[in-house]
């Protein structure tokens, strides 16, 4: 959620023929897209109207009127803030948002007078859909920057001012008309189709046999060198898995494990520090070297037995004739 201090609306065109500040004035013009002067947007739905008229009505006080936005920029930092009127209605009005503004004396006075000539709304909106949710506060200034409709003045015919940047991305002062910008509009689409129908530079552009067999040998290059380093890595926990066993640092029965855990991103690193702190579960069961007396007929034992041999003292020979006989 951000805050925006940004949209404004003239109040001196909202004076009232009896000489007296407005009541009701326009704080978001109709959407859906609320254009500011600057060029940007944000997002004034059904679905924004109802956060907006929700969060007022559960905050429970008026909405504040400062000068120049002092409640956002000076209250924070302890300095006065004082009010120049107090917001305590809020209205959509064809899609548009209006508040009901009790002014001060003061206030009331440099409006009538232009002291003041603007009104801006100050609200929160979300970042993902630019969705206005709630207004903060309003303030009076003199640095407009979004087009609303002056109360008291729904039929009096008026010139809205194009936004900046579309003045600026089609190269025409920011005073111009519309019909002028029309003009532009049509002078750059001319342009560009003008362009689309010249004959393209060859030098800027590859037939596309040669470049799909290019990207092809360079897609085929990669995959071999993600198979080679793969095979490489595979090598290299082997040796590990290996050598961890070999080293009695781990034991047959969690080899798979080991081995598993090495495939993970920075797996294989991590078996090696386990290793190297790792005791000795798996003692040597001497019996390296060791032929059976008569290897003709002996019965060779297998890991299990041979262990158990190791354990209890036993000749593994003689243990494997024993099995042998019983078999």
């Amino acid at each position: 959620m951000k805050t925006l201090l940004a949209l404004n609306t003239d109040l001196s065109a909202t004076v009232s023929t009896d000489g007296k500040a407005p009541e009701w004035v326009e704080l978001i013009p109709a959407g859906p897209t609320v254009l500011g002067r600057d060029g940007r947007t944000w997002l004034f739905d059904d679905l924004a109207q109802g956060l907006v008229l929700d969060a007022f009505k559960s905050r429970g006080i008026d909405l504040a009127v400062d000068w120049e936005h002092a409640s956002e920029i000076l209250a924070p930092v302890g300095q006065p803030a004082p009010a120049s009127g107090w917001i305590d209605k809020l209205e959509i009005r064809d899609g548009a948002l209006w508040g009901h503004i009790a002014w001060t004396p003061n206030a009331a006075t440099q409006v009538i007078s232009r002291e003041y000539r603007f009104l801006s709304p100050v609200f929160d909106y979300d970042l993902t859909f630019m969705r206005i949710s709630r207004m903060v506060s309003i303030g009076l200034t003199n640095k407009p920057n979004l087009f609303l409709t002056a109360l008291n003045h729904e039929n009096q015919e008026h010139h809205v001012p194009l936004p900046i940047a579309l003045c600026a991305a089609l190269g025409i002062a920011e005073s111009a008309t519309d019909n002028e910008a029309i003009a532009a509009a049509t002078q750059l689409k001319t342009a560009a189709a003008a362009r689309n129908s010249e004959q393209p530079d060859l030098n800027r552009f590859v037939p596309r046999p040669d470049f799909d067999a290019l990207q092809a040998r360079a897609l085929n290059a990669e995959t071999a060198l993600a198979t080679h380093q793969r095979s490489e890595h595979d090598n290299a926990i082997k040796t590990e898995i290996d050598a961890a066993l070999k080293a009695g640092k781990i034991t047959p029965a969690t080899a798979d494990y080991h081995r598993a855990a090495c495939a993970e991103q920075g797996g294989l690193d991590r078996f090696r520090s386990y290793v190297q702190a790792a005791p000795v579960v798996a003692e040597a069961s001497g019996l390296s070297g060791i032929q059976p007396k008569d290897p003709g007929t002996a019965t060779a034992l297998n890991a299990e037995q041979a262990a158990m041999c190791a354990q209890f003292g036993v000749d593994p020979v003689e243990f494997a004739k024993t099995l042998k006989n019983e078999a």
